[in-house]
């Protein structure tokens, strides 16, 4: 709890049998987090049994794999449906640190912004935790393409660490979004398209055999995908496309939020 909100922490979980006890040690010993939801998507491992043993935890199961986009789609309706004012997503894998979860929620629950991100970028903690030089390099590419076609800048677009205001999470048409990894770069654009700023912190990560990754091959799929996203947002923009992620700038609701959004386009 901050400052009477609720703080409700989201797990997708694939395999994380060997991490997510760990893991959700780490989040409940920051002492503001109120609830734990964890979403498998099919494992075929222990996860789901380990999960239901864990104090303050709600289990969702997805009885075959669905996808990463659809897990988290699955996390924050459950969040929302639990009465959350604030959401955070810690992946179960051990990865990024829980212990930056208590300024990541005052971020939010200040009023101060209505997404913040734990960035491996900032503080040069990518290659120092491990990341493949060749993961590291594509994500600086990818980043700055996206960087120039929405815009925006952040240090990175495809941190797994990320926290949401209800608000914002209510406003995101996220089921028009994919049910894959791309999923991720479609949320944080159509935050940007809405016109919200988006924070970012410093967090160290961790590289080992548990951490969950995805190999070269799907990692060309999702760079494509976030390519993909990025021009569809500048079209959306220039009034070339029309796209359900990206809602033209008259349905926006009200015209604050209709000036926020040609904002994001300029």
């Amino acid at each position: 709890m901050y400052r009477d909100q609720k703080i409700v922490v989201v797990m997708p979980a694939y395999n994380a049998a060997r991490t997510l006890e760990k893991t959700h040690a780490e989040v409940m010993a920051q002492q503001v987090v109120d609830h734990v939801i964890v979403v498998d998507d099919g494992s075929n491992d222990k996860t789901v049994a380990i999960a239901r043993d864990l104090p303050q935890t709600t289990v969702h199961v997805h009885p075959a794999n669905r996808g990463y986009g659809a897990n988290q789609k699955t996390c924050y309706r459950l969040a929302l449906e639990a009465g959350a004012d604030i959401v955070i997503m810690v992946h179960p894998d051990y990865q990024y640190t829980p212990k930056l979860i208590p300024a990541m929620a005052a971020m939010i629950g200040s009023g101060l912004y209505h997404c913040v991100l734990g960035s491996r970028i900032l503080g040069g903690y990518a290659l120092q935790g491990g990341m493949p030089m060749w993961k590291y390099v594509a994500n600086r590419l990818l980043t700055a393409v996206e960087n120039l076609l929405t815009r925006a800048k952040l240090s990175e677009y495809h941190t797994g660490y990320r926290a949401f205001s209800r608000e914002l999470l209510q406003r995101l048409p996220l089921e028009a979004n994919s049910d894959d990894f791309v999923f991720d770069n479609q949320m944080l654009a159509q935050i940007l398209w809405l016109g919200y700023t988006v924070a970012e912190v410093s967090c160290p990560t961790r590289y080992f055999a548990e951490a969950s990754s995805i190999n070269f091959q799907r990692s060309v799929v999702y760079g494509l995908g976030c390519i993909r996203t990025g021009l569809e947002y500048r079209l959306s923009c220039w009034g070339m496309m029309t796209s359900a992620r990206f809602p033209r700038r008259a349905t926006l609701a009200g015209p604050e939020s209709r000036k926020a959004g040609e904002k994001s386009c300029s």
